[in-house]
């Protein structure tokens, strides 16, 4: 596949209701939006598309203004754009993505932070964020040039002799492996995650009355009983102990009473010391241990930054899987991160297909498990990440949340596919997903 032009476009999408990141609030996201125009050796021409949220909260915490955040990840992007478009790139979307994530979104990122103070330099994942858009396309173009899924050309027809040992260490254990070696058969139903915020009111003597009336549930009970949700990942503080301790009790009380049978922790990166995450799981087994049977798993409790906070997590993972998160960045953070002691990856479309397939054959190879997380993701961008889930084979379904934020943002993609952009009966539907690339199935145009 050789790229011959690439469109960059940003589409506003704002919250119905407010989403916090830690100590940041987003009520409002541009989507990067992205086509690349690319042609076969024989002149065969095609369009792949995607949309990555540029949800500066998450990738760019920081005391920086929200604005100028926002428009140096719009500037980046269109160097990326500008990088990837010239001299007719020519390969297999993950050697493309590869070689630019290896060879040169370092510098370009240590070039956009050129005369700037440590506390003002972007950091690796919202550089990531913004390449993601762009390498997705790169899989959906290379799909419908060849007329096969995005996910049907990981095999060694495709890759032919870039097997896993020319991008993963130690090579020896993957010579002669491709990525769809680590693949499973999909499902066509995923159970599906809700998201409960540390702003989302959980009781109504929480409502102030300036919540929204646009049809759709504010209450956590009315969201359940709706989408008959069976999920609920759990946002916590991190800073904040009792009332993490609290909240935990409270929602794990409601999941009981409403017959829901997963739950999981997010502790928002705020966490430095073990002991903190320890303590509440010790109590919550004590003291409801009914709750504590129900959590699946608990999510990046400390900082972004693995390599300067290299905390021994050995003892948390003892009590309940750990996933990293925002800390996996790329394969080799994984490796580090199994050697601190945690157990599994939560995996993003949004820090690269390329590179969340790459940490998947890693973590896989080394008996890690898996999740895939949602960066809240509406319109086209939903439809790569459930597609990863399913591929991925997950140990419970995957996160989606847009519907709970942003739903209107994705009522025209609703039309087409009615299951994969509303919650039914506790589980998305990918069943409407047809044809080459992505399947969008037509959506790409809206």
């Amino acid at each position: 596949m050789k790229i011959t032009r690439i469109e960059l476009s940003f589409v506003p999408v704002v919250t119905r209701v407010p989403l916090k990141f830690g100590n940041q609030t987003l009520t409002e996201v541009n989507c990067a939006r992205v086509a690349v125009h690319a042609a076969d050796s024989d002149g065969k021409k095609g369009i792949g598309w995607a949309e990555t949220p540029l949800s500066v909260a998450w990738v760019w915490p920081s005391e920086l203004g929200y604005l100028e955040r926002e428009e140096r990840l719009q500037a980046f992007c269109e160097v990326l754009r500008g990088d990837l478009e010239e001299g007719g790139i020519v390969g297999h979307p993950m050697v493309i993505g590869h070689d630019y994530i290896e060879n040169r979104l370092h510098d370009r990122l240590a070039e956009e932070g050129e005369g700037r103070g440590e506390e003002e330099k972007m950091p690796h994942l919202a550089a990531l964020v913004c390449l993601s858009a762009f390498d997705l396309a790169l899989y959906d173009a290379f799909g419908k040039l060849h007329g096969v899924g995005a996910f049907e050309c990981l095999s060694k027809e495709w890759l032919g002799g870039n097997d896993l040992s020319h991008f993963l260490e130690p090579a020896e254990s993957f010579v002669g492996k491709y990525p769809a070696d680590y693949l499973v058969v999909p499902e066509m139903t995923l159970l599906v995650w809700h998201l409960v915020g540390g702003l989302d009111p959980i009781d109504e003597s929480e409502l102030t009355g300036a919540e929204p009336d646009d049809g759709y549930p504010v209450l956590l009970r009315d969201w359940i009983r709706r989408d008959g949700l069976d999920c609920l990942k759990i946002k916590l503080r991190g800073n904040d102990l009792e009332w993490d301790y609290e909240r935990l009790v409270a929602i794990g009380k409601i999941s009981l009473e409403e017959g829901v049978t997963n739950l999981t922790t997010d502790f928002n990166c705020m966490v430095t010391d073990p002991a903190y995450v320890n303590e509440i799981l010790d109590r919550l087994k004590e003291g409801h241990s009914t709750i504590w049977d129900r959590i699946v798993y608990v999510e990046q409790p400390f900082p972004y930054d693995l390599e300067a906070n290299q905390i021994d997590v050995h003892s948390v993972s003892e009590r309940k899987p750990l996933f990293m998160d925002e800390s996996a960045h790329d394969w080799r953070f994984v490796r580090l991160g199994r050697e601190l002691g945690w157990t599994s990856v939560a995996l993003k479309t949004c820090k690269t297909m390329t590179g969340a397939l790459l940490s998947l054959c890693w973590a896989k190879e080394h008996g890690m498990t898996l999740m895939v997380q949602d960066l809240t993701n509406p319109r086209l961008a939903q439809v790569p990440h459930v597609l990863l889930a399913a591929y991925a084979g997950t140990i419970c379904g995957v996160e989606s949340n847009a519907m709970q934020f942003y739903p209107e943002a994705s009522k025209e993609f609703l039309k087409v596919h009615p299951g994969l952009y509303r919650r039914r009966d506790g589980v998305l539907d990918l069943s409407t997903l047809s044809g080459a690339g992505f399947g969008y199935a037509g959506v790409e145009r809206i």
